[in-house]
């Protein structure tokens, strides 16, 4: 059983049943009710981890043979970033936004956003660097960043720059560009190289297992694995290795494929991940494990299920949206061909494509707050893409802190009101504590699916504002069979057995696409969305007052673009209310 939520239902049937892409009628997924983050007791007992890397007994557990070369050079197929790489070749690390002078960065006192120090700390940006430059003029680069490094933390393992995660994307790296920072004449820093690489593996024999479940604990046994196959002498490691990879893809993956975390983003890197894992197998000739490739073809997917037209992911759970170059090159590397994943029961995403109309929806409960630092209250709300153009959205962005995103506007854009649902009270649907986390709300989803000859109709309900106010949230889904219109109802009922609700004001929010022009109608019930170079939708709502707003969407880079959301006032009432909404493609 995954930590994440528990289920009450019938139980699902396996992964390879004809019907594992449908969705159990009344399926109910429910938010583990002890969901408060890491324990104090937990915390203690990290932070006494921790502090025996720095003992003597952990630095001779470090200590052993090192190679005196690695065996083979895996192919990074994934292309880096150009302009990073660029940058980095100009004289400074550029990472969302902001800036780090190469020549004095001091690996000893960073004074950068943590994202930053761990793009730095796990050498990501050496795929940046080899995209932007030969061999012979990244080299030299990557050895002076290489050296400050080896300097600071060579000798003693600390966090973040030995965190299991970002030990094991270093190894990845470090070997897949091997040539960059290997390439030097001194032998006497070619064989600190070989020795740390050779230590980090041993770092991660002991850590791997200590790593939060998901993302983090993939990574390192990965790396485990790839070290096994490029160290001399990986036999046993291999087997140990292996053994690890196997129970983190288990504990870290739902059984439909997707991730604990339900991040859009960290479903990316797994596939990367596995395919950077799969070039080590390729390299050596050796045949990776069957549960890693039966791991991906459920992974990729799942991940598809979130693609729009336009190949690019959808903005949820703190993710912004990732462009579809990225999104295609990751998965052409896994080798998977794979259609998307159109119910998952687990991982709580539903998308309806209909001719050239995707409708991406969030059918469950928020994550559990100790898998997921950027979780949102986002659970009901939807996207609709038509062919490559968005035209709903969400704001998308919380976890890509930089420049362009600080930590209020971060926190903001995990709130009920970034997202296209409905919003009571101005109240999010699961509170965001002062401490980051995700508090009381929704607990229970409750969904039912149908495809019927004239469409696809999605029914789900959350208890989020239940405890607080009374009422129950319903939103009711139709999408007609091609595609050109799009009916929903929200509908807010008082729930069984708790006081009589009150009148309550009640927004009901579409964050539009970059690029949608919004023209009000005279009666304030509806518009028409011009779409830049698309097609021309309108919209209707048979009850409040329809209104235009600002609002803004964040891209894959993390960088925020200015745009409009429409906004349909109106009232719940102690006796139950409906809102009513339709997106009706004209042209």
């Amino acid at each position: 059983m995954n930590e994440s939520r528990r289920i009450s239902s019938r139980s699902a049937p396996p992964v390879d049943s004809p019907v594992d892409d449908g969705i159990e009628q009344g399926k109910r997924l429910i938010r583990v009710a002890d969901d408060k983050g890491l324990s104090l007791a937990q915390k203690i007992a990290n932070h006494f981890y921790l502090l025996s890397w720095k003992t003597p007994i952990h630095g001779r557990k470090l200590k052993g043979k090192y190679p005196l070369k690695l065996l083979a050079v895996p192919d990074d197929e994934i292309p880096g970033n150009a302009s990073a790489g660029q940058a980095i070749r100009a004289g400074y690390f550029l990472f969302r936004g902001r800036k780090q002078i190469v020549d004095t960065l001091d690996f000893t006192r960073l004074d950068l956003d943590p994202a930053f120090a761990d793009y730095l700390h796990s050498f990501r940006w050496l795929r940046d660097l080899a995209s932007a430059a030969t061999r012979e003029q990244a080299a030299p680069i990557a050895e002076g960043v290489m050296r400050k490094w080896l300097a600071a933390h060579h000798e003693t393992p600390s966090e973040p720059a030995w965190r299991a995660d970002n030990a094991g994307w270093r190894l990845l790296f470090w070997t897949a560009h091997a040539p960059l920072i290997l390439s030097s004449s001194d032998l006497v820093y070619r064989s600190l190289v070989l020795n740390c690489i050779a230590r980090t593996a041993r770092h991660l024999d002991r850590s791997a297992d200590k790593a939060p479940m998901g993302l983090p604990r993939l990574t390192a046994w990965c790396a485990i694995v790839a070290a096994s196959m490029l160290i001399p002498g990986g036999t046993a490691r291999k087997i140990f290795g292996e053994a690890g990879l196997k129970r983190a893809l288990d504990s870290g993956f739902h059984p439909d494929g997707g991730i604990v975390s339900r991040s859009p983003l960290a479903q990316l890197e797994s596939v990367m991940l596995l395919a950077m894992l799969n070039a080590v197998y390729s390299v050596r000739r050796e045949q990776a494990p069957a549960f890693l490739n039966e791991a991906l073809a459920r992974i990729v997917p799942a991940l598809l299920g979130l693609t729009h037209g336009d190949g690019g992911l959808g903005s949820w759970q703190g993710a912004g949206a990732i462009d579809p170059a990225t999104v295609n090159a990751i998965i052409a590397a896994s080798r998977v061909r794979a259609r998307p994943l159109r119910a998952a029961r687990d991982w709580g995403y539903q998308r309806i494509a209909a001719g050239t109309t995707v409708v991406q929806i969030d059918a469950a409960p928020p994550p559990v707050a100790r898998l997921a630092d950027a979780g949102c209250a986002s659970t009901g709300a939807i996207e609709i893409s038509d062919g490559s153009h968005r035209l709903v959205v969400n704001c998308g962005g919380a976890g890509l802190v930089g420049a362009w995103i600080p930590d209020d506007l971060a926190q903001g854009l995990r709130t009920t009101a970034a997202h296209s649902t409905l919003i009571l009270n101005d109240c999010n649907s699961t509170a965001l504590m002062p401490d980051g986390t995700l508090g009381k709300g929704v607990t229970e989803v409750e969904l039912n699916r149908q495809e019927l000859d004239n469409g696809s109709r999605v029914d789900l309900s959350h208890d989020g504002y239940v405890r607080r106010m009374g009422y129950m949230h319903r939103r009711l889904l139709m999408v007609s069979g091609d595609g050109k219109e799009v009916r929903g109802e929200d509908m807010l009922t008082p729930a069984e057995r708790r006081r009589k609700p009150s009148k309550l004001p009640v927004l009901l929010r579409f964050h539009l696409a970059p690029g949608v022009e919004p023209t009000l109608t005279a009666d304030s019930q509806g518009a028409l969305l011009r779409i830049d170079l698309g097609a021309l939708w309108q919209f209707r709502t048979g009850t409040g007052v329809l209104s235009v707003e600002d609002s803004l969407w964040v891209d894959g880079d993390g960088r925020p673009h200015p745009t409009h959301q429409l906004v349909v006032t109106a009232e719940a009432l102690p006796g139950g209310s409906t809102i009513g909404w339709l997106f009706k493609r004209v042209g």
